[in-house]
């Protein structure tokens, strides 16, 4: 099979497409012939060496992907060969085939293509755990999403949205924050010359009731601030660094939650799990369009090098996809 291999860690020029042996699915899993695959920040940290699969996990780059069922292993029940999916996967994604748990096996939505569903499965599965399974968001709370261009923040915006809440975001541009308001924000903030702390207690009562945090220790006092009375903050990315000082003190006097969390490494059962509830509770949102998968551009496996240049960039919005 074609698959991204990375000689070395470093910048984006240590990958590259080469052959290797094809997988095969054991007890309990599927193999899928791969006809996209999602990049996501995770990988950028992976091939720069600082985020390695998790143990037996597939050492090529890749968390989701879409495609058809190509085998059964040994136990398997519910899908047939050809069958197309849409899977989370701990890595393997940027390859012909891949080895997936079968409870990470998703169904495409109805009303979305085949290439275009390998935009959805770890978006989906990141929101739905962390701001309704973790952080309890209710229809008529306030959720605050950083970085609401981006995969994770535009599928939020849009989750959040449809459940009845009330969303800010946050945006380094003008176009960006429009495209979030056409999502469905409520509340756009402009990061590079907004406090993001006092819009959000002035367009709340006195602040948000979920945020959604992908910066890290860079925003850990000020995301405090902008909390609610019994707010819950839910940490899923480092990009600011993961050391900072945190007032408890406040914390308390909020009776607030801070919660870090990482999907990945979480156990096969944990994921199933995960799997299964956004397939009853997300996507029949997406098949009714109210939830839409938001694709920035399809780029060919052997582009990979320049897909994550793009990434890097941040110049795009919604998923970068490399199909196959």
């Amino acid at each position: 099979m074609r698959a991204v291999i990375a000689q070395g860690s470093g910048g984006p020029d240590v990958l590259s497409v080469s052959e290797l042996p094809d997988p095969a699915p054991g007890p309990g899993e599927v193999l899928v012939e791969v006809a996209a695959a999602g990049l996501n920040r995770a990988d950028l940290l992976q091939r720069q060496g600082f985020y390695p699969p998790p143990p037996g996990a597939s050492d090529v780059i890749g968390m989701e992907c879409s495609g058809t069922v190509a085998a059964l292993g040994e136990g398997v029940e519910g899908w047939a060969v050809g069958d197309e999916v849409c899977c989370l996967l701990a890595g393997g994604g940027y390859a012909s085939y891949v080895v997936v748990p079968v409870g990470q096996v998703m169904p495409v939505p109805a009303g979305v293509d085949l290439v275009t569903a390998a935009a959805l499965p770890e978006v989906a599965a990141t929101v739905w755990s962390n701001v309704f399974m973790v952080a309890g968001l209710q229809a008529g709370e306030s959720l605050l999403v950083h970085g609401g261009a981006g995969g994770i923040g535009t599928f939020a915006i849009q989750l959040a949205h449809a459940f009845g809440a009330r969303v800010l975001t946050t945006g380094g541009t003008p176009e960006k924050l429009q495209f979030c308001a056409d999502l469905g924000a409520d509340v756009t903030i402009d990061y590079r010359e907004q406090d993001f702390v006092e819009v959000a207690r002035a367009s709340t009562d006195g602040g948000v009731d979920v945020i959604l945090d992908n910066m890290g220790a860079k925003y850990l006092a000020r995301n405090v601030d902008a909390l609610a009375l019994e707010g819950r903050l839910v940490v899923i990315g480092m990009q600011g660094g993961t050391k900072a000082e945190l007032d408890l003190g406040k914390l308390l006097r909020k009776r607030g939650a801070v919660i870090a969390t990482s999907l990945r490494s979480r156990p096969v059962e944990s994921k199933a799990a995960i799997c299964a509830a956004v397939v009853e509770h997300v996507w029949p949102l997406v098949a009714e369009g109210r939830v839409r998968p938001i694709v920035h551009g399809t780029m060919a496996l052997e582009q990979v090098r320049e897909a994550h240049e793009l990434m890097e960039s941040g110049a795009h919005t919604g998923k970068i996809l490399l199909t196959l």
